[in-house]
């Protein structure tokens, strides 16, 4: 079997076998009480309008990535309200937020984020499309609600932990631009998740579920710089070395390259300089590319690919050529022994009751954009039932170096696929608030199974030592890369100032 494909994905019977081996231990009876668990679910069903007013809040900032300031700014206040302790500009990202409770050992992390997508502007509830702001962000992936998840989930620890006197530490990761892929490498880089015994990764989704192994794609995001002479294009084109003819040779040269990789391989650009007017040979051009595949080695394999493609349209075009690796991503892998648990919560929490005009309104929806008119989920996906998306997420590095699980939560509405408007009509509604109401029991009590349960622990560990035996973390990003603190600025300080006029006066207070 090819090593990457065993990683994390453990047939039953060999996982049988290694408990029979005595290599990893069958799981015991939770420490976690019911008692504890009930209390930190009325803790979240109390601050349900908290937790929606701070979600519905970071909607309407409609942050992109690296310039998620008025968000950080309230989630450092909320969370210092409820007692965190609240640090900012970690690893030198100025929107990056670490906030901790607690103290001691075991340390367990959240890890999530809040950008939003450029122009995903849209008024919430309007199956038509009717941005805020024509031209201007918009949370199109939900990521707005993962702050209430967390934050709701956070305060009901903190009752708990207070309560029952229960030592460890409790932090929360809000990394600035995953949709770029950009800040989780560097923040492992910088060691903060070097005493971390085990981290919890959560996403919006239209249904409650988690999974065991490999759970989406790597990536790597470069930017790709040639550079020519320009001449006139009519009187001496002869005498110009053309840019974006490279740009163009190796579009073609990676459509080219396709046949030739695996069939798991992902490779989609956007052109970022293509030039000035038709009648000047252009001196500069860039292309900026997204690789994937299912494992870290591949993606690097397939870059180094890449690479030589761009070369070789150096060459052609007598053009020199430059690039930079923006950001890259591991693909998230999930602990068996730390999914198990979360399975038993999401079964325990339960799928959210759904009003019929909830359901009505997801089918009149999903009748809008052509998909089944299912309604909204009414129950979870199996353990071992999500399969390996082909999405990335720059979490996935942090998974390498901790032992780590991760769920999705019901806020959104089967069939409405995100990065598209679409996806922006429903974060704010009734359906988002109830997932995330859901969402953060389902984190709070797995991160009480974590605090408590020192055998769940171990066989996390143990377990994680196995997925890693083979297949190492390397950092993909290279040793010289920054973070890039320029990037969408220019486009959030265009509409920033008018997107203000839909700020909420209202705050979220917890109680």
């Amino acid at each position: 079997m090819n090593k990457h494909l065993a990683i994390g994905a453990l047939s039953a019977c060999a996982f049988a076998a290694l408990f029979a081996t005595g290599r990893i231990e069958p799981p015991p009876v939770h420490a976690a009480t019911d008692e504890q668990k009930k209390l930190a679910w009325a803790a979240v069903e109390r601050n349900a309008e908290a937790i929606a007013a701070l979600s519905d809040n970071i909607y309407y900032f409609a942050e992109l990535g690296m310039q998620e300031h008025e968000s950080a700014k309230l989630l450092t206040e909320t969370l210092q309200s409820i007692g965190f302790r609240v640090r900012t500009g970690d690893a030198g990202f100025p929107t990056n937020v670490w906030a901790e409770w607690g103290s001691g050992s075991p340390r367990i992390a959240i890890v999530t984020e809040v950008d939003a997508l450029p122009e995903g502007s849209q008024t919430p509830g309007s199956i038509e499309r009717k941005p805020l702001i024509a031209g201007a962000p918009g949370h199109m992936e939900g990521h707005n609600a993962h702050a209430g998840v967390t934050v709701g989930a956070a305060y009901a620890l903190k009752q708990v932990m207070e309560r029952y006197k229960l030592p460890g530490t409790v932090a929360i990761s809000y990394g600035p631009a995953e949709e770029q892929l950009v800040s989780r490498p560097f923040l492992v880089r910088a060691g903060l998740f070097k005493d971390i015994d085990a981290a919890l990764l959560i996403h919006i989704g239209s249904t409650f579920g988690t999974g065991i192994g490999l759970m989406n794609y790597g990536a790597i995001s470069a930017e790709f710089t040639f550079r020519g002479k320009t001449a006139h294009g009519a009187q001496n084109p002869w005498d110009g070395r053309d840019a974006v003819d490279a740009v163009v040779l190796m579009d073609a040269g990676v459509n080219a390259l396709r046949e030739h990789l695996r069939p798991t391989a992902r490779a989609h650009r956007t052109i970022t300089h293509g030039g000035i007017q038709p009648n000047i040979i252009a001196d500069l051009g860039k292309i900026w590319w997204y690789v994937r595949d299912d494992t870290g080695p591949k993606t690097i394999e397939n870059f180094n690919r890449v690479v030589k493609v761009a070369e070789g349209a150096a060459i052609m075009t007598s053009t020199t050529l430059s690039h930079e690796v923006v950001a890259s991503a591991w693909p998230q892998l999930s602990n068996r022994s730390i999914a198990e648990v979360i399975q038993k919560n999401i079964d325990s929490v339960g799928t959210p009751v759904w009003s019929s005009e909830e359901n009505d309104f997801a089918r009149r929806f999903q009748k809008s954009v052509g998909v089944p008119e299912v309604g909204l989920a009414t129950r979870a996906i199996p353990l071992g039932g999500r399969p390996q998306s082909f999405a990335s997420n720059d979490n996935g590095d942090v998974t390498w170096v901790v032992p780590s699980g991760n769920f999705q939560f019901p806020a959104s509405v089967p069939g409405v696929q995100y990065h598209n408007w679409v996806a922006a009509v429903t974060p704010t509604l009734s359906i988002s608030h109830k997932g995330q109401v859901a969402g953060a029991k389902v984190l709070a009590a797995t991160v009480l199974d974590l605090l408590t349960d020192p055998d769940l622990l171990k066989r996390a560990k143990a377990q994680f030592a196995l997925d890693t035996k083979e297949t190492k973390y390397f950092p993909m990003l290279p040793a010289s890369a920054k973070p890039p603190l320029e990037l969408n600025r220019e486009m959030m300080e265009k509409y920033r100032p008018e997107m203000r006029k839909s700020y909420l006066n209202t705050k979220p207070a917890f109680r």
